[in-house]
């Protein structure tokens, strides 16, 4: 008796254990898979991708309305056209770059060193629980000038906000706790918000506060939305990205020793990081009107979900693209922190990833930090690697000893 074999599909647990397993079939003859327990189609060509991601009239941001504004409170950038996002994103592009980033930059050293002091004697840290996450969160408080020592508060609620934008499929009761979750963060905010209207300080949310548009400044539901944005843009990619570059960096000695000997390629070891492992696997959009690719017609009001990871492999845009390489000649390290890069790991065009600078000099800077740190990095005995998530994607701990330093 013949059995056909199972349909494929994007939320199975095999394809949640590994993605990267399933690309080149997915690219090669599913170049549009259509998931229907979700009614969504999932792209992974390069091309496909690019073109979605660059053709904001043809596919919108309206997923956003039901997939992440009942948790930012109120709209998001994503959402946003014309002069508003213009506006809006500018304020918070102008907390992320020049020299409001180069104030930012010593607070993370000071921020990385504090968190990284204790585990340094014993020659032995989690990367990711013991450091990565609190960095990026307790960072991403400064910026706002929220108190740090509230992290851990914060990080469950917006853990919670993060977990309803990125569920494929969320129960009623993960979907209630998620809600919760967002009306406590907009609760802690809702007081800071007013006292930074009456006395506005250096901080990112006076700074929303104090703009206008439209002749009027932004409610409290704007600076929210905005505040829980930049909270998932800038904390969310950061620590998955920091962990990953050292893996990749281990895995492959040899480039670890040209990046301790030159650190001018750091830049170049993030930027195949990002490629190579993005930490946000998928991007959505609607398309507006009916749209044909790879012979297949999406039809108007589909949600289509653009796998970046899938498409950053693709041997059309990369050579040799399932290796990490930080010579690759088609990396592009320059233009990687930018709209115009080739890996398409921070969106692309008009709604790339308004952290994108911020996250570079984190990365940057912290790595910068614990390279010399970290002598004869490896991973600690009997650690085994395991990765989660397919919205974004992370590795679950990231066990590393070093030798002390006294």
């Amino acid at each position: 008796m013949h059995v056909s074999p199972a349909p494929f599909s994007v939320l199975s647990e095999d394809f949640a254990a590994d993605p990267y397993r399933y690309f080149a079939q997915l690219r090669e003859q599913l170049p549009v898979h259509y998931e229907p327990e979700i009614d969504s189609y999932f792209l992974s060509r390069h091309e496909d991708v690019k073109r979605v991601l660059t053709d904001h009239d043809a596919f919108t941001t309206e997923t956003f309305q039901a997939r992440a504004e009942p948790v930012m409170r109120g709209p998001v950038l994503a959402q946003m056209a014309g002069a508003e996002h213009t506006a809006k994103r500018a304020v918070v592009v102008r907390s992320f770059t020049g020299r409001a980033l180069e104030r930012q930059v010593h607070a993370i050293r000071a921020n990385a060193a504090e968190l990284m002091a204790p585990f340094l004697p014993a020659g032995r840290v989690d990367l990711v629980n013991d450091f990565g996450k609190p960095f990026a969160v307790q960072v991403t408080l400064d910026v706002l000038g929220l108190e740090r020592k509230d992290w851990p508060q914060v990080a469950a609620w917006y853990g919670g906000v993060t977990e309803f934008i990125t569920s494929l499929t969320l129960t009623p009761e993960r979907r209630r706790h998620c809600l919760e979750c967002a009306e406590q963060l907009e609760a802690y905010l809702a007081p800071i918000i007013e006292e930074r209207r009456r006395r506005p300080g250096e901080d990112l949310i006076s700074a929303l506060c104090s703009t206008e548009f439209g002749g009027a400044a932004m409610s409290n539901r704007e600076v929210t939305a905005l505040v829980i944005n930049v909270l998932l843009a800038s904390a969310e990619p950061a620590d998955k990205t920091l962990a990953l570059l050292f893996k990749h960096l281990i895995d492959h000695p040899e480039q670890l020793a040209q990046v301790r000997r030159d650190p001018q390629l750091l830049g170049a070891a993030i930027a195949e990081t990002l490629r190579c492992t993005p930490p946000v696997q998928l991007i959505p959009r609607q398309a507006e009107h009916d749209a044909v690719f790879a012979g297949t017609v999406v039809p108007a009001g589909a949600t289509v979900f653009c796998m970046i990871g899938a498409a950053n492999r693709d041997p059309g845009a990369f050579t040799d693209p399932d290796a990490f390489d930080i010579h690759r000649a088609d990396l592009g390290t320059a233009r990687s922190f930018t709209a115009a890069a080739e890996h398409l790991s921070f969106g692309s065009g008009l709604h790339q990833c308004v952290g994108t600078a911020f996250a570079r000099a984190e990365i940057e800077t912290v790595a910068a930090m614990l390279l010399p740190l970290f002598d004869e990095v490896r991973y600690s005995p009997g650690f085994r690697y395991r990765e989660a998530g397919l919205y974004t994607r992370g590795p679950l701990s990231l066990s590393l000893d070093f030798t002390p330093v006294h």
